[in-house]
């Protein structure tokens, strides 16, 4: 097992502990977070429903008031006929049976005129000062014309008219139902539990009222119109019945804490989400660095440590040379120090930006192929698609496009075992060329697609697993193109069949 196949299992495990931490937060987040929802809804009910009891109790005692003022016009009705049959009691006894009728009016004003509203008496008016001689009007008539006057009926056309108005206790009792409806409104729109709020009359459209509401957007129309459906939707809304303000709604929703205790849990593990991301990508940029520190160390020192060797035989040669000794052999040495000598140099060339020169990259591609073909078996047969003498010109530097071919002919070959087919195609487009190197060896797992570009990876027993992570480096950051495994048939061993194989694609933008 090879550290890229121990680092995909460890991923695995380390994802699904992920996952398994984020599920069990989520899980006790949303315990807790439902637990306080049921008391902050607790909360919610609670408010409403004492809103509803205060309600019926201010409706209840604005019809207390209401009987209290029938039982004062029924009294106000009484003192009118004490007034009127005193003049015409019988006997003493009557007359103190009427006179203790008016006598013990000490609440309800009173005011007796004739039919010319000139005032013959009055009871418990405070701020009236006559010599019997006194018209009701003015400011004072208004005042006790707030009543329909009694009229009472001497004899033929003559009449008395007494008018009253509400006594002092139930003017102050009065200014209490008032204060309990001002308190009332103040508590609905204060709440203590936070929610929002909105009073609106009996078509449900006009606002009187509202609290905990965001009052920029209460001027719009449709704005109200689809909070109101949605609180309604959320909750019934509360009917109310005011003393004289006719059928009025409460509509409600929940709490802003609520609303955000429901999306807490997902925020918070966004958040979190976020920061982990940003911390990953971090540290693997500044894996990457390192990877590069070390490429190019190890690249220099590559090129450094084959460059005193090989000076010590091409001077071997060059004395060999003195001494006038011709041997095929030391044709075929000095073509092998010379390719040494260019594998030095693209040593030398990683790390540092390469120059790129407008070149064939058929030709390139012809003489990297020929190179390969002489030094492998003859079971290996190499097909190209285009001839020799097209011309397909891409900005590269030759030397290291050479070294990229060569990694992939030379995979391609132990892919083979030694044998089989090795085909290049050559496609162009308007502003491309697509170069597809294929194989029939055994194929690649798709799970290692990319896998098997990563540093050090390598399914062979010997080997430094640096081929192909060189050429993707070469490809992509050199030369600005791509390189990837195209498609791949996987046999396992032992179950190859014909027609197997895998192809890689190399991507590259042409000369302008």
């Amino acid at each position: 097992m090879n550290i890229y196949t121990k680092k995909r299992r460890w991923k695995l495990i380390l994802l699904i502990v992920a996952v398994f931490i984020v599920i069990t937060s989520l899980w006790f987040s949303n315990i807790l977070v439902n637990k306080i929802a049921r008391e902050e809804r607790i909360n919610i009910e609670i408010w409403a429903n004492a809103i509803q009891r205060k309600a019926d109790l201010v409706s209840y005692t604005e019809k207390f008031f209401e009987q209290i003022q029938a039982e004062e016009r029924k009294r106000a009705e009484i003192l009118a006929d004490a007034f009127a049959n005193i003049k015409y009691a019988e006997d003493s006894k009557s007359l103190d049976f009427y006179l203790k009728i008016i006598t013990y009016n000490t609440t309800i004003p009173v005011i007796l005129t004739d039919k010319y509203d000139s005032i013959t008496n009055a009871r418990n008016v405070d701020d009236i000062d006559f010599d019997g001689l006194y018209r009701l009007k003015g400011k004072l008539k208004r005042e006790f014309s707030r009543f329909e006057p009694i009229r009472l009926n001497y004899y033929g056309d003559e009449y008395v008219k007494l008018y009253f108005k509400e006594s002092r206790i139930f003017t102050e009792l009065r200014q209490v139902l008032d204060d309990l409806i001002e308190s009332f409104f103040s508590e609905v729109v204060r709440n203590a539990a936070s929610v929002p709020v909105i009073i609106t009359d009996s078509s449900k459209r006009h606002i009187l009222e509202y609290g905990n509401m965001d009052t920029i957007n209460l001027t719009d129309t449709v704005f109200i119109k689809k909070v109101i459906q949605k609180m309604e939707e959320e909750n019934p809304p509360i009917e109310i019945d005011l003393a004289g303000q006719g059928i009025q709604y409460i509509f409600y929703k929940d709490s802003p804490l609520l609303t955000n205790l429901r999306y807490y849990p997902y925020i918070q593990f966004g958040i979190v989400g976020l920061f982990i991301i940003f911390a990953y990508l971090m540290f693997d940029t500044a894996r990457k660095s390192e990877q590069n520190q070390v490429w190019v160390g190890m690249s220099k020192e590559t090129a450094h440590q084959l460059g005193t060797p090989l000076s010590s035989m091409m001077a071997w040669l060059e004395l060999l040379d003195m001494k006038g000794i011709r041997d095929e052999s030391l044709i075929e040495i000095r073509k092998d120090i010379g390719r040494l000598q260019n594998i030095t140099e693209r040593f030398s060339k990683i790390g540092s930006p390469p120059k790129l020169e407008p070149v064939n990259v058929v030709g390139v591609i012809y003489d990297s192929v020929n190179y390969i073909k002489s030094r492998t078996s003859n079971k290996i047969n190499y097909k190209i698609n285009l001839s020799n003498d097209k011309e397909v010109i891409v900005p590269l530097n030759e030397n290291l496009f050479e070294w990229v071919i060569e990694n992939l002919c030379k995979n391609a070959i132990d892919a083979m075992n030694g044998q089989g087919i090795l085909k290049i195609d050559i496609l162009e487009e308007e502003k491309y060329v697509h170069i597809d190197l294929s194989d029939t060896g055994k194929g690649i797992p798709k799970s290692l697609y990319k896998t098997i570009f990563n540093p050090g990876y390598t399914s062979k027993k010997r080997g430094w697993g640096l081929g192909l992570s060189l050429s993707k480096r070469i490809i992509q950051n050199y030369h600005k193109g791509k390189i990837f495994v195209k498609q791949s048939i996987y046999a396992r061993p032992g179950n190859i069949e014909p027609g197997t194989g895998t192809v890689f694609r190399i991507s590259l933008r042409k000369h302008v």
